[in-house]
């Protein structure tokens, strides 16, 4: 039997063709995600370790126990005397230190870089930092930038750059080297530039050191010298080996690796999917063609469970065959993901490409597994043939075809139901993030039905759409004739195609739903043309010499929402998603999480600054701006121990220029000694209430309710009058963010000059606009959509490779049929025309499918998580879904149409 099986592989092997593609591209997916993310891994160890393992010890400051009662809130810097400590250990034979605080520096057109300032850092001694192009700084007029940095910016070896010392005046340096510091969390949010020890000191007013780096003396290794250092730094020093430091980071960045590779193999496990129902709808075609061939076996004296293995073995053939080289392409995308996709991922320079063991023995085994399992049902057909099936005259497939009985209707009906039951509990009770586990699995309960119930679906489409295409031809009479043939053939065809258009449209929905909602709220809920905020600072400063441009409002800066303000100016995803207002702020409410500013390292109190007066002034000046408001804010700790968050418009009146969707009461009604609440921010209250807040001068400020707002919206938190405002908060002088609204009539460009002339001599002031902001949201959404539009096309390519390969064997059935055809008359053309009539109506029956399931799942996925999601329908993309359905089929048909077409007449009759 292996013998036999095996020449009839040989014999029939172009029939596995297109099957054997499929798998090759599944396999691929797996294997390149694998050997990908091994390679970026290896590639932020060698960036992370190299720089770690560079010294042997490495000593940062203790954080501060939370809670511990007289311990600071931050952790305390390295003196000058530590360091000497360090060097004159035995165990050490030189070390340094790294003072690091942060310093303003300004873009080619004058304009501070950035959300936040990059770390300015100064290296004394040895480090485990160097130059990885040019030199490090040795003078007062030189600095290194970060090499972030540098592509940011665009700045290179021997430009001129502008920096603002403490008192925000204006250095020029020449940059004399670019530093690599890889993934370090502790720069590669903000970036890096990099003085002598001496001129950092100057710029930031910095005096301690924020890491010591020791390597140690001959005849200790570094284990000693790290435990040396650690007696003598004592407790308010962290210290680890280098290879100890360096492991810990990369096991950090190591996370966010596998977070990539969990993301990619998903998409792999959607090509595998549609890549086993390719494979089961080819074994169960070519199983139903060699009903006589296996009839003849069973005649011949071979047993079910022979038949049985027979299948399985060719199968596990073409699985490994595949597989092998599925695995091989996978090394050459996971190599060109590695060379192009690395350095935009922080890798910095190529590292070898790493191929494990792992990559290669999965990527086989689930080429294998996948090819197998979805050959199982097609063997045991195989099994049922019956051996006087030998005697009949013709082998068809007719065996494939079977009613659809009243049990499947049935069936299929009740998984729609259950799947519509599914999708409307989402959309009435608040599942929250879980809302779209269940919306996945509504969908993947709607395919079951789809396969259970397509036979009836292309009969009944191919009846409705075959009525003007009968009157197009004769090609085309035939092709609608022959779709209905075979129904349960071609639905399984086709419900490849089906999934991975569900899924495209799918995303483009969700994708196109949420654009429309966040430009909906930045049109309709942030009604201002302009946003200034002071650039967000990520540190205490140490001194007051450093510090005092700085400490303008420690208050406002507690508020939380500052930081969402400055951030809303740069990144369009973070300040529309909370309520679309370009400050980005309320969403949530300001909670705690916005003064993390996004950086991993960053202390606990971030500096705020406020907008200086004399912006406002020149604002006000300009008479393109019709009107210029602020926002000031603070926290203050409720009777529940819960954080309240207190907002007020200096120049807006609440309800006019300011509005939120309310609940219940008038926003009309706001005033002095009245209050606004964000729905669920203050428990317990509602309109009428009396809300008590404490304040800083120790007295309760006691405000009537007059409004609730629903959350996520522009008004947030308590939103107060000024007065009360300025009585509960005296500290709290300045603005932490300005509104400009453009003067009725002004030229937009004009308005553009006018603010960003007002803001000219203060350059570390971040300006925004909810139209740059609506743009960079659909430029972050149009990539983000385009990108797993690439992804799930591999599935979509999977699919058409199954259907050329049913149209394909189709034709090798209809051999003697296409002869009787040509016989009759049918011109060779006429025939291919035939094929491309059918092939496309199979795609298109599979795409229309799924994109009307794309769209009902990608509306329940995305009202799911976005309650006041505003519903969009892509229809220019799903047109193109469509354009490249009518294509696929096309395609599809070629090579069958070829072969029918170029089939002898005479030689195909006779030999029937």
């Amino acid at each position: 039997m292996l013998r036999t099986t095996l020449a009839g592989l040989k014999l029939h092997k172009s029939r596995y063709v297109t099957t054997v593609l499929a798998i090759l591209l599944g396999v691929m997916f797996v294997s390149g995600t694998m050997v990908f993310a091994d390679t970026l891994n290896a590639s932020y160890e060698e960036s992370v370790m190299g720089s770690a393992t560079s010294v042997d010890a490495i000593a940062v400051p203790s954080q501060p126990e939370p809670g511990s009662e007289g311990a600071p809130e931050e952790p305390i810097p390295f003196t000058g005397e530590q360091l000497d400590d360090v060097r004159a250990l035995p165990e050490v034979s030189e070390a340094g230190g790294l003072l690091r605080s942060e310093a303003v520096l300004l873009d080619a057109d004058g304009r501070a870089v950035g959300f936040t300032p990059p770390a300015a850092v100064g290296l004394e001694g040895v480090s485990r930092f160097s130059a990885d192009e040019g030199s490090l700084p040795s003078n007062g007029d030189e600095i290194a930038l970060a090499t972030s940095t540098a592509d940011q910016t665009g700045f290179a070896v021997g430009d001129t750059v502008t920096v603002l010392d403490a008192e925000e005046e204006k250095r020029d340096f020449t940059v004399t080297g670019l530093v690599e510091f890889g993934v370090d969390p502790s720069y590669s949010f903000g970036g890096a530039v990099v003085f002598d020890p001496d001129t950092v000191r100057e710029m930031t007013g910095v005096t301690g050191y924020s890491e010591i780096d020791a390597r140690a003396a001959e005849g200790h290794t570094p284990q000693e010298a790290a435990d040396s250092v650690t007696a003598t730094l004592g407790s308010g020093a962290e210290v680890r080996t280098g290879e100890e430091y360096g492991l810990a980071m990369a096991e950090n960045v190591g996370g966010q690796t596998e977070m990539m590779r969990v993301a990619l193999l998903l998409f792999a496990f959607i090509a595998m999917f549609v890549a086993g129902i390719v494979i089961y709808n080819t074994f169960a075609i070519l199983i139903a063609q060699r009903q006589r061939e296996l009839a003849l076996l069973r005649c011949m004296g071979a047993k079910r469970g022979q038949v049985f293995r027979s299948v399985l073995a060719e199968s596990v053939v073409v699985g490994l065959v595949a597989s092998a080289l599925g695995v091989l392409a996978g090394v050459g995308i996971g190599m060109a993901g590695a060379t192009f996709g690395g350095p935009l991922l922080g890798t910095g320079d190529a590292v070898p490409v790493v191929v494990t063991p792992l990559a290669v023995v999965v990527g086989l085994a689930v080429g294998t597994v996948v090819t197998v399992f979805s050959a199982l049902i097609p063997a045991t057909r195989a099994t049922r043939v019956a051996p006087l099936a030998a005697l009949r005259t013709s082998a068809t497939a007719a065996g494939l075809e079977k009613g659809t009985g009243w049990i499947r209707v049935v069936f299929g009906l009740l998984t729609f139901a259950v799947s519509a039951g599914l999708v409307a509990v989402t959309q009435m009770a608040d599942l929250a993030q879980v809302g779209l586990v269940v919306v996945t699995a509504a969908a993947l309960i709607t395919f079951v039905g789809v396969v259970v119930l397509g036979p009836l679906l292309v009969r009944g489409i191919v009846r409705l759409v075959g009525v003007p295409l009968r009157k197009v031809g004769v090609p085309s009479m035939l092709a609608v004739d022959n779709s209905t043939r075979s129904p349960r053939r071609a639905a399984t065809a086709m419900i490849a195609l089906t999934v991975g258009a569900t899924l495209i449209t799918g995303y483009s929905v969700i994708s196109a739903s949420t654009e429309a909602t966040m430009t909906t709220m930045l049109e309709e809920q942030f009604p201002v043309d302009y946003q200034i905020s002071p650039q967000f600072s990520m540190e205490e400063p140490e001194s007051e010499e450093a510090g005092e441009p700085q400490e303008a409002s420690a208050e406002g800066s507690e508020g939380a929402g500052n930081t969402e303000g400055a951030e809303g100016a740069e990144s369009p995803a973070d300040g529309a998603e909370g309520s679309a207002e370009a400050d980005g702020a309320e969403g949530t409410g300001g909670e705690p999480a916005d003064q993390e500013g996004g950086a991993g390292e960053a202390p606990e109190t971030p500096v705020m600054p406020t907008v200086p007066a004399e912006v406002v002034a020149a604002l006000e000046s300009q008479p393109e701006l019709g009107q210029v408001f602020g926002r000031r804010s603070a926290t203050v700790e409720t009777d529940d121990d819960r954080m309240a968050f207190v907002y007020t418009y200096p120049g807006a009146e609440i309800g006019a220029d300011l509005t939120s969707d309310v609940v219940e009461g008038d926003l009309a009604d706001m005033g002095p000694g009245r209050a606004v609440v964000a729905e669920g921010h203050l428990d317990g209250v509602g309109v009428g209430d009396t809300a008590t807040l404490p304040s800083e001068n120790g007295e309760d400020l006691s405000l009537e309710v007059v409004a609730v707002v629903e959350e996520m919206q522009m008004l947030s938190g308590v939103t107060v009058a000024e007065e009360d405002f300025a009585k509960a908060f005296p500290e709290v002088d300045g603005n932490e963010m300005l509104f400009v609204r453009a003067a009725e009539g002004a030229d937009p460009a004009e308005v553009r000059d006018a603010v960003y002339t007002a803001v000219e001599d203060h350059p570390t002031m971040q300006v925004g606009s909810a139209a740059e902001m609506k743009n960079q949201f659909s430029q972050i959404l149009d990539i983000a959509f385009y990108t797993i539009a690439a992804m799930l096309g591999l599935a979509i390519i999977i699919a058409v490779f199954g259907i050329s390969n049913t149209m394909a064997l189709s034709v090798l059935e209809r051999t003697r049929e296409s002869a009787l055809l040509r016989a009759l008359g049918l011109a060779r053309g006429q025939l291919r025309r035939m094929l491309s009539v059918e092939a496309v109506l199979l795609c298109l029956i599979g795409a229309g499918i799924g994109i009307v399931l794309g769209v009902v799942f990608g509306w329940a996925a995305g009202a799911s998580v976005l309650p006041n999601m505003i519903f969009a329908v892509p229809v220019g993309q799903i047109a193109m879904f469509i354009a490249v359905a009518v294509l696929a089929g096309l395609l599809a048909s070629v090579l069958p149409g070829r072969r029918a077409a170029g089939t002898s007449i005479t030689g195909a009759l006779a030999s029937e």
